[in-house]
């Protein structure tokens, strides 16, 4: 059985940077394609990126595109998010998820995480 755990969210400054990590146990995480979904009270969750697993090709929403960057460390067994030129807007809980295939569905999702909490603000 898959599990995810998030890790590396905080508090920044707006036009900081922090890196999300994704650490898979259970089964390989190169078996699954990984999302990055974000929640703010009140409102469902919203996929901000998403891994393939076969050719590793990325989506990102237009709001975080040239400002995140997802990658996978297959030997780490991890997927990481980089967020860098941070906004208020991104404050957020953070999750990952993990399915066959790409989606920005979270209801199409298999396996979750946690969440960690990042906090843009001055």
């Amino acid at each position: 059985q898959l599990q995810l755990a998030e890790s590396g969210g905080g508090w920044v400054q707006p036009g900081g940077s922090l890196r999300l990590s994704c650490a898979a146990s259970g089964s390989a995480l190169d078996d699954y394609a990984v999302g990055w979904f974000r929640q703010v009270p009140g409102r469902g969750r919203e996929g901000v990126s998403c891994i393939r697993r076969s050719d590793l090709s990325t989506t990102y929403i237009e709001s975080v595109k040239g400002r995140f960057r997802i990658s996978r460390d297959v030997a780490k067994n991890t997927v990481y998010l980089q967020m860098n030129n941070l906004k208020s807007e991104d404050t957020a809980v953070y999750y990952c998820a993990a399915r066959a295939r790409c989606s920005s569905l979270a209801d199409d999702f298999d396996y979750w995480g946690q969440g960690t909490q990042v906090t843009v603000s001055s």
